[in-house]
C-alpha cells in the first residue's frame, strides 16, 4: 500500500522557519516527480512547489519563491519542504503529492498519490 505521510507542520510566528518533511512508502519514487500543495480555510487547493526525479529541476508558486526550498533524498524516499520568512497568508494544511511522471507538474490533477496534510498556521 502506497502511502506518503507528512510532518512538521505546526503553529510559527510570522517571519519564522519550518520544514516540512514527506515520507513515502510502499513503493519507491525515485523515478517520479513530487510537490507541494496547500489549501488554506475557504479557499482551492493550489500548488506550491514541486520537483522532478532527479532534484535538479524545481518550480514554485510565485509567492513563496525565494523563500521557499523543495528538495528531496531519494535513498530515503522523502521530499522535503524548507519554508522561510513565513507569513500569515501562508496558514493552510499543506499536501504531499507524487505523480508517476520524472518531471515536475504544477497540476494537482496530474498527481497519482496524495499524504493527508500537515497543519501550518502562522500567527502575526
Amino acid at each position: 500500500q502506497v502511502q506518503l505521510v507528512e510532518s512538521g507542520g505546526r503553529l510559527v510566528q510570522a517571519g519564522g522557519s519550518l520544514r516540512l518533511s514527506c515520507a513515502a512508502s510502499g513503493r519507491s519514487f525515485s523515478n517520479s516527480a513530487m510537490g507541494w500543495f496547500r489549501q488554506a480555510p475557504g479557499k482551492e487547493r493550489e500548488f506550491v512547489a514541486a520537483i522532478d526525479w532527479s532534484g535538479r529541476n524545481t518550480i514554485y508558486l510565485d509567492s513563496v519563491r525565494g523563500r521557499f526550498t523543495i528538495s528531496r533524498d531519494s535513498a530515503k524516499n522523502t521530499a522535503y519542504l524548507q519554508m522561510n520568512t513565513l507569513r500569515p497568508e501562508d496558514t493552510a494544511v499543506y499536501y504531499c503529492a507524487a505523480r508517476t511522471s520524472t518531471d515536475a507538474s504544477y497540476y494537482d490533477t496530474s498527481y497519482n498519490y496524495w499524504g493527508r496534510g500537515t497543519q501550518v498556521t502562522v500567527s502575526s
